[in-house]
């Protein structure tokens, strides 16, 4: 039966392997625009640690690693030096990460001092795959070694926890906006430098049109399936459903929690679709649930270890967390998740539309390592009643506000940022002077109201430019 074992092992790597028999490596376009530093970080030959790529499913991570093989193969590596190994296969699954590399070392008759790429896909499958991954990088060198997995959160934790000084981590999300014009051949025809030197760096030739590729991007644009490929687009709202969210909970949930009963998890996440930039309150979600507190709170953590919800937490009037409260706002990661639940918005038609378009906001801020320190201010101002801010970034350091930000799609608060009475109060109650950022449908401009500086930007604009600052891993809150 061990014999047979191993003949099936070597069966499937040799399948998982074709350029070891000298096939041709597919040539595989459209390239994320996040390669390009992915591949500097993984063919850095001089720094010997192990990258872990996480991120949410169907972003293209497995594409980006084939991508990767081609490129090294091409610069000058032997194909017979790399291995994919994907962990979730039938054949490999509970297969020791040493005997695959044993395996791979018999069949391509190569000496393990050489240099070598080993890729392990969908590594979450493989229990404490961190302590076993730590000791393969400190035992080989000269080997290369790529994880991959799609429950970002649980990834990193156990990265940072086990692999400290051995790991780095890579964050692929879902495509960004800039990235949607790229796939959809449209930036020449949309984007330009802005020359006036007052805000952005890109400026539209025609914000309508942009608008109407920003709705795209939102109704279901965050993945580059359906984006890429006719058939898939035709029918986008299954594919999302089934092989971004029904993936999620059935597999990976259910597999690494050990989640009997998944419906109550999937209520809860249509819940939270359904009020994605809305404040919630955890006890009344329980008692319409009939979940325990405690209960929500866990499913929660499953949710957003699997890259579908971002939660972001409440600040008072001087920038400071509540030590105790229930309150909190919870957001979808990407926007076309919506579509997927209950059909895509319409932007002229539907009042849920400006949460769609803050929660697209949010998606890209979420791509930062710093994701966590935005936040949203709701505090009682007497007189003007209880006031809000959609987005407040906070110095961990000195625990004060850095930058704020509005996000409304509409024009008619440009010229009036009294209007803007959250925003502006909150400003004023401020130290020191941070940039303050009120999000529009169209409108460019700069306004001071009673001494406080309101840049107006366009949504679609803001958002362009904040993906490519995420792209070239520069903050969006340097404007």
């Amino acid at each position: 039966m061990l014999e047979l074992s191993e003949d099936a092992i070597r069966i499937a790597l040799r399948r998982a392997n074709p350029w070891w028999d000298d096939a041709d490596i597919p040539e595989l376009h459209h390239m994320r625009a996040y390669f390009r530093s992915f591949k500097d970080l993984a063919l850095n030959w001089n720094v010997h640690r192990s990258v872990i790529l996480m991120g949410p499913r169907r972003v293209g991570k497995t594409v980006m690693l084939n991508q990767l093989i081609r490129h090294a193969v091409e610069t000058g590596l032997s194909p017979r030096h790399v291995l994919f190994a994907s962990v979730d296969d039938p054949l490999l699954s509970g297969v020791a990460l040493e005997q695959l590399l044993f395996l791979f070392e018999d069949m391509t008759q190569h000496n393990h001092t050489d240099r070598r790429i080993v890729i392990f896909d969908e590594i979450q499958n493989l229990d404490d795959w961190e302590v076993h991954l730590k000791v393969l990088t400190d035992k080989y060198p000269n080997t290369r070694f790529i994880a991959s997995g799609s429950a970002a959160a649980t990834l990193r934790r156990r990265s940072q926890e086990s692999g400290a000084g051995r790991f780095t981590d890579f964050f692929l999300p879902p495509l960004t906006f800039a990235e949607f014009l790229d796939f959809r051949n449209q930036t020449e025809n949309l984007i330009r430098p802005d020359q006036t030197g007052q805000g952005l760096d890109y400026a539209t030739t025609d914000i309508n049109l942009l608008n109407g590729e920003f709705v795209d991007y939102m109704n279901f644009g965050g993945y580059p399936e359906t984006v890429l490929e006719k058939e898939v687009r035709q029918d986008a709202y299954y594919h999302l459903r089934r092989y971004v969210i029904d993936e999620v909970l059935n597999h990976d949930l259910a597999g690494l929690y050990g989640i009997q009963d998944i419906r109550e998890v999937n209520k809860l996440l249509m819940t939270i679709t359904f009020s994605s930039g809305q404040e919630i309150s955890i006890d009344s979600i329980s008692k319409n649930l009939g979940l325990a507190r405690n209960t929500v709170i866990r499913y929660l953590d499953y949710l957003e270890a699997a890259f579908l919800i971002a939660r972001v937490r409440r600040i008072d009037d001087t920038g400071r967390t509540y030590k105790r409260t229930s309150r909190i706002k919870v957001y979808i990661t990407n926007p076309s998740m919506r579509a997927a639940f209950f059909g895509p918005l319409d932007e002229k038609n539907s009042p849920e539309f400006g949460h769609l378009v803050e929660t697209a906001v949010l998606g890209h801020y979420h791509q930062y390592d710093f994701r966590h320190s935005v936040h949203y201010a709701r505090y009682n101002s007497g007189r003007k009643g209880s006031l809000e801010v959609d987005f407040v970034r906070i110095d961990s350091g000195s625990l004060l506000p850095l930058e704020i930000c509005e996000v409304k799609w509409s024009d008619r608060y440009a010229g009036n940022p009294a209007r803007l009475v959250g925003l502006v109060d909150f400003a004023k109650k401020m130290r020191k002077r941070v940039p303050i950022n009120a999000l529009t449908r169209t409108v460019s401009s700069t306004n001071v109201y009673e001494g406080i500086e309101v840049k107006h930007y366009p949504c679609a604009l803001y958002c362009y430019q904040v993906g490519l600052e995420a792209i070239e891993r520069k903050a969006p809150w340097t404007l």
